[in-house]
């Protein structure tokens, strides 16, 4: 008898202020395969892409999600082209937020990664926990006076 081929997923993002949203995403990847590798962005494709820079840094942030006990393996990010992660992991699976789902981004992350073999699985956006609001109460945190 023989094995069924192991499926790799691939869940890309930042993970910079970890929180609850980060954790449900990486359950539900680990669901949809056999081996888990999580993309942790680096500091400058964040700054690139999203137009911030993370405030933990890449390393720590690495350390953190390798840490995730769904998590088999983690990869640093260097570049915003998912073809550069694929090259280095060779995933299945790319799972990303279901914001992307339909937009141009998307179909185009799709079609590319299709060429590859790679299947692209959207999850539900956490909207009740995310960076970007966590980021904002910080900030305005440290602007409050003394």
């Amino acid at each position: 008898m023989t094995a069924a081929p192991t499926v790799v997923g691939y869940a890309p993002g930042a993970y910079d202020l970890f929180h609850v949203g980060h954790l449900t995403v990486l359950r539900q990847a680990r669901r949809h395969c056999d081996v888990l590798v999580a993309g942790v962005v680096s500091d400058e494709v964040c700054e690139l892409t999203k137009g911030v820079r993370p405030f933990v840094p890449l390393e720590e942030r690495l350390e953190i999600v390798r840490s995730i006990d769904v998590v088999d393996a983690v990869h640093a990010e260097t570049t915003a082209d998912k073809l550069d992660a694929w090259h280095g992991v060779r995933f299945h699976r790319l799972f990303k937020g279901d914001d992307w789902r339909g937009t141009t981004k998307g179909i185009a992350l799709e079609q590319r990664l299709a060429a590859y073999g790679v299947e692209v699985v959207y999850f539900p956006y956490t909207m009740h926990t995310s960076s970007t609001q966590l980021r904002s109460a910080l900030t305005l945190a440290a602007a409050a006076p003394a």
